[in-house]
């Protein structure tokens, strides 16, 4: 039997729900995480008549991208296609759950799945985060260390960018005397002792926090433990806005917009004037990523990728980029084909379908 929350889990476990905007709203939208899941389907939007489809398929959670509540909604009438889509979940019993920016945030989500289309090498991400990172400092008797150590490690501490298990350490003395409430694991009451112990450095994402500190007391000997937390205003490289990549060999700038013409199905592409300069790095944004056009001229970047891009917002190219707007929709069409390719690695046995149904609301009169 898989529950909901079990699905949530995974889910979450991909793309942490901290690393969302703070305008967005992610999450389980409608529906009881405590029940048993039928059948999950995968959807860029989660619309009425996506809802009716995961109904008609048997499946009782749909997984969408864009978050069908926004705002609050202070009536549900069915006035418009948010509340008829609210009140449609609602009647069939079918739990619908957001993965947005959070999945936009992380190196590995909705923007690879882009530059991977595009064949695009040494990828990152083209404005990291900062403030999602925090060092743990504790103390350890040295019999213990190896024990406490894996521990944190065990709880997802110790990891930067591609290295793993990474901690600094150095021995010293503590001292402490224990009073009469005490049960100290070293040491007599009333008396102070001397222990020597490895001090440990180990850096975790902020948003870990309560289950490193509950695996370090699990494991540590002391009844007490003392530790440090310490905010880093590092950047966090694997989370945070847009991705740059180069290509494997540079090419014009025609080429580059027939590929992504080809690779994303369009029949147009809004675009600055042309440079007439080889393309070699590119920069981009699934959805509407105009706001991140001054962090692609600055990271060097020869194309930038997007969408949702406003009349005036095409002058702040200013000749040293070319800006492709290809849609919304267009450019994040690829996510299904990603939440279907994570569920059914986790879940390789369950019910996992891609949504037949087009949510794509622009046409083009050609």
């Amino acid at each position: 039997m898989i529950t909901i929350v079990s699905i949530i889990n995974a889910l979450e476990s991909f793309a942490p729900p901290a690393y969302q905007e703070s305008y967005d709203n992610s999450g389980l939208i409608i529906g009881d995480a405590s029940q048993t899941c039928t059948g999950i389907l995968c959807s860029l939007d989660a619309t009425e008549e996506v809802i009716l489809e995961a109904k008609a398929k048997g499946c009782n959670l749909v997984v969408a991208h864009h978050p069908i509540v926004f705002g609050g909604l202070k009536k549900i009438t069915g006035k418009n296609y948010v509340e008829r889509t609210v009140i449609t979940a609602i009647k069939n019993d079918i739990a619908i759950y957001a993965i947005h920016t959070n999945a936009d945030n992380i190196i590995s989500g909705v923007n690879d799945v882009i530059a991977n289309k595009l064949g695009l090498i040494d990828k990152k991400i083209l404005v990291p985060k900062k403030n999602l990172l925090a060092k743990l400092i504790t103390f350890i008797p040295t019999s213990h260390f190896a024990q406490v150590r894996k521990a944190l490690f065990d709880a997802g501490a110790g990891n930067i960018g591609n290295y793993h298990e990474a901690s600094f350490s150095n021995e010293g003395i503590g001292t402490y005397t224990a009073n009469e409430k005490a049960n100290p694991f070293l040491g007599e009451i009333g008396k102070n002792h001397e222990e020597i112990e490895r001090r440990i450095e180990v850096i975790f994402p902020i948003h870990t926090q309560r289950h490193v500190i509950k695996a370090l007391k699990e494991a540590h000997p002391y009844e007490e433990v003392a530790y440090d937390i310490i905010p880093l205003a590092n950047e966090n490289d694997e989370v945070g806005s847009g991705l740059i990549g180069s290509l494997p060999n540079p090419i014009t700038e025609t080429a580059l917009l027939e590929k992504t013409k080809q690779v994303f199905g369009l029949k147009v592409i809004k675009h600055t004037p042309l440079l007439g300069k080889p393309v070699s790095k590119v920069a981009l944004c699934g959805g509407s990523g105009s706001f991140l056009t001054k962090d692609a001229i600055a990271a060097g970047a020869d194309f930038y990728i997007t969408a949702d891009v406003k009349y005036h917002e095409f002058f702040d190219a200013e000749n040293r980029i070319v800006i492709a707007d290809i849609g919304h929709w267009e450019s994040e069409q690829f996510t299904v084909d990603l939440l279907f390719d994570i569920l059914h690695l986790k879940f390789p046995t369950f019910a996992v379908l891609k949504s037949e149904v087009n949510t794509n609301s622009v046409r083009y009169f050609l």
